[in-house]
């Protein structure tokens, strides 16, 4: 395969050793954002921090920073979601689509290690504004582009393992942000920029090497053959599912299915920029405006039922717990180690039970967790000094629950449902709008989060278990499941024209019979071989009246005519 490097992995390794070699790609990008998102937490109760960007001061008799301007202080943190990763996202959706993932992830580690640079250098409020913008920018660039790059190489049936691995390394990414932070808290008399200088500049260890080793990789095959590349997408494809033995046949079978759906998609929709997507404008069949909204409103869920809070104001929320000053890094650790662990669990639950059934029993979970916690919190405040500690260490018991069950539910769901239902011809761009909605919520409540605390204290819990309960309905009505299907099997579901799931269900059924022509990776009993001659078949398999309109099938079995095409 002349047109890949030399160098690039995929010409030694093959099938599973590639995929680990790619998760592992993935997963470092991943890291780093769940390490720049949770180092925060620290940096924000630190004395010199608090002093030089003029938010706050040092109370000597309580021991702990206290926010003068909590509006400011929730400011810098917000400022990284908004304009930050929003415009990042829109960047990385237009870069990544035009250009390719794997560039898109080499120019994202350099934006993000400028940023970096310039925040762990700041010397006031104005440069960490402008410095946390910046980082945001190329954090929200790699969010947009790393799950696409990640679900385009993976197997359908396999594919939520693959991307749950990542946010365990994501989750990773937390516990070494608060337990770097803790061990800095040590250095000096605790007056020193280096205890919060350090934290921030270690993130750009990894990002180096993220841009030197992400060139090795293979690219997409899926972007390949859109862009026209198809002998070395189907090169790449090969490598990455096999071609001897039981696996021979898979690989052409998903790449005819890419060919074909690439076809399908020119044939249907005209979109391509982010107006056309948001408005569904020239998306016919396709309702690519429907999966906005779902992607976009996912994440801001995401946020609302509570992890926001506990990640980036975690020794906030225990304060109401009851738990001292001196210990509230130190169990903020330990949370997020078992907030690691628990991912784990999604690892082998995913594809298994699906991803609506993984929301609706994490938002079960997390709702009477949130309600119970708060209820603790407000007797820890009102209890006798000698039954304090036993109070609050129950409220800590749940909250420790919360983000166990989080961990194991909504943390890669909503990441990993916007790199899978979008079209081919704009997939970056649609798991962009993922990243803009999670932009949009962690803006929208950091900038919050600290008002609310202070309005209405240990209350705000029940704010966080409202919203999961209201999860449930929304994910059971609107959400259709995307578990052991193929990317190219989602404009299949998508093609019904009514918003609710049991009409996609019922259009995905129809359509599926009647275009075998887009199921071939997914159906195990359709074969690439020719029966009659014994060989392969090549070349596309696009029949002439090839469409995403349900309708028109079931017209065609009652009049005998041809469907028209979409």
């Amino acid at each position: 395969m002349d047109a890949l490097s030399k160098w690039n992995v995929a010409r030694k390794y093959e099938k599973r050793t590639l995929l680990i070699l790619i998760n592992a790609v993935a997963g470092l990008s991943i890291f780093f954002f769940g390490y720049d998102q949770g180092v925060m937490g620290g940096v924000n109760g630190t004395r010199d921090y608090a002093e030089v960007m003029g938010w706050g001061h040092f109370d000597e008799a309580k021991g702990i920073v206290v926010a003068d301007k909590a509006l400011k202080q929730g400011g810098i943190v917000a400022v990284y979601y908004l304009p930050g990763t929003l415009f990042g996202a829109f960047l990385g959706g237009w870069f990544g689509d035009r250009y390719g993932r794997i560039k898109t992830i080499a120019v994202a580690s350099l934006v993000a290690i400028v940023g970096a640079t310039l925040q762990c250098s700041a010397q006031n409020s104005n440069w960490m504004f402008c410095a946390r913008v910046f980082n945001g920018i190329g954090t929200g660039v790699l969010n947009a582009i790393t799950p696409v790059w990640a679900t385009e190489t993976a197997e359908h049936t396999s594919r939520g393992q693959f991307v749950s691995i990542e946010f365990t390394l994501n989750i990773f990414g937390v516990v070494v942000a608060y337990w770097i932070e803790y061990g800095t808290t040590f250095y000096g008399d605790g007056t020193s920029s280096f205890i919060w200088r350090f934290p921030i500049a270690f993130q750009i260890a990894p990002l180096i090497v993220l841009f030197c080793v992400v060139w090795l990789m293979p690219e997409s095959p899926r972007w390949l053959v859109k862009v026209g590349r198809e002998e070395e997408g189907r090169y790449i494809l090969g490598r990455l599912r096999g071609e001897t033995g039981a696996d021979e046949g898979r690989a052409e079978a998903e790449f005819q299915d890419i060919r074909n759906i690439v076809e399908l998609e020119r044939k249907t929709s005209s979109q391509q920029s982010y107006i056309a997507m948001f408005f569904g404008i020239g998306s016919g069949k396709l309702h690519t405006a429907r999966r906005v909204q779902l992607v976009v409103w996912l994440q801001i869920l995401q946020e609302w039922i509570g992890i926001a809070g506990i990640t980036i104001y975690g020794p906030t929320i225990f304060s109401i717990a009851g738990i001292s000053a001196e210990r509230r890094l130190w169990v903020s650790g330990l949370n997020d180690i078992t907030y690691m662990f628990s991912t784990l669990l999604c690892v082998f639950t995913l594809d298994r039970i699906g991803r609506r059934w993984t929301l609706y029993w994490g938002s079960v979970g997390q709702g009477i967790c949130m309600f119970v916690a708060g209820g603790l919190a407000r007797a820890t405040l009102n209890a006798s000094d000698d039954k304090k500690a036993g109070v609050g260490g129950a409220a800590t018991f749940f909250v420790f629950l919360f983000t166990a069950i989080f961990g194991a539910t909504w943390l890669t769901v909503p990441w990993l449902y916007p790199a899978e239902i979008f079209p081919l011809q704009v997939r970056a761009r649609g798991n962009a709008w993922g990243v803009v909605g999670w932009s949009i919520g962690n803006g929208w409540t950091v900038l919050l989060l600290p008002t609310m605390f202070d309005a209405l204290g240990e209350k705000s819990l029940y704010v966080f278990g409202a919203v999961n309960v209201a999860t449930i309905p929304i994910v059971w009505a609107f959400y259709p499941e995307t578990n052991q299907r193929t990317l190219e099997e989602m404009n299949l579901v998508f093609a019904a024209d009514s918003w609710f799931n049991w009409e996609a269900e019922k259009s995905y059924k129809l359509l599926s019979e009647q275009n075998p022509e887009l199921v071939q990776a997914a159906q195990r009993g359709h074969s690439v071989i020719d029966p009659e001659a014994g060989t392969k078949r090549t070349g596309s398999l696009v029949p002439r009246n090839l469409s995403l309109d349900a309708k028109a099938y079931e017209k065609q079995d009652s009049e005998g005519s041809e469907p028209e095409k979409a």
